[in-house]
């Protein structure tokens, strides 16, 4: 057993462990480490030889894989460097929970934005679906701005797979995307190739939302296919 595995070994809290079991069906391999220790961990990593940690460290445990995420995230990495880690890491994501948890970290995207659009457009071509979830939660998380909001409701409309993650990813953004971009949002809920189950868990996804008032829920349910 490798120094890093032992240690994600003594942050082991077995109650955790059945609790994030029961959010990620099929996903057998989970240690059971709290996310505040496992951020922490990944912190005081990317402060010292993270080259080093990305040379020892093996994907045999969910906790494994995630600390890949966040430390590529935590290190003050190059642009540059930050996709050469991510083009190694990406293919391994293997559930939603990775995947989400990582793209939330990736801070770095606010300062290249234009770099990391176009970094992402491989993936939400993708055929695989947690390439195809990667981007459409990196969409979420930092493009839907004026500036992108046109571009990322094209890209999500190209998008074949249906898969239950990546539909659920799109009913994800497009709640969110009501929430900052309300008029153009409904504009799209008007008028996409989105099919009916994908176009009803967006509008479930919006009402369900504590920031959308009682009339607009009975308006935007109007849209249901």
């Amino acid at each position: 057993m490798n120094e890093i595995r032992r240690k994600l070994f003594e942050l082991q809290d077995l109650k955790y462990k059945e609790f994030q079991s029961s959010l990620c069906p099929n996903v057998d391999n989970i240690i059971g480490i709290r996310i505040p220790d496992l951020r922490k961990m990944a912190k005081e990593i990317s402060k010292t030889d993270y080259k080093k940690f990305f040379e020892i460290i093996e994907d045999d445990y969910y906790e494994e894989l995630l600390l890949q995420g966040l430390v590529i995230g935590y290190s003050k990495l190059s642009i540059e460097d930050t996709f050469k880690y991510l083009e190694k890491f990406v293919p391994k994501i293997n559930n939603w929970a990775i995947c989400d948890t990582t793209c939330s970290n990736l801070k770095i995207t606010k300062k290249y934005m234009n770099q990391m659009w176009k970094f992402l457009d491989k993936y939400i071509k993708s055929n695989k679906e947690y390439e195809i979830r990667f981007a459409i939660v990196m969409y979420l998380n930092y493009f839907l701005t004026d500036e992108y909001i046109e571009q990322v409701f094209n890209n999500i409309s190209e998008i074949t797979n249906k898969e239950y993650y990546v539909e659920m990813a799109i009913a994800w953004l497009i709640s969110y995307a009501y929430i900052k971009q309300k008029a153009k949002t409904i504009e799209y809920l008007k008028h996409n190739k989105l099919d009916k189950f994908t176009q009803n868990k967006s509008i479930q996804k919006i009402c369900e939302s504590y920031r959308v008032s009682n009339i607009e829920k009975q308006e935007i349910r109007k849209l249901k296919k």
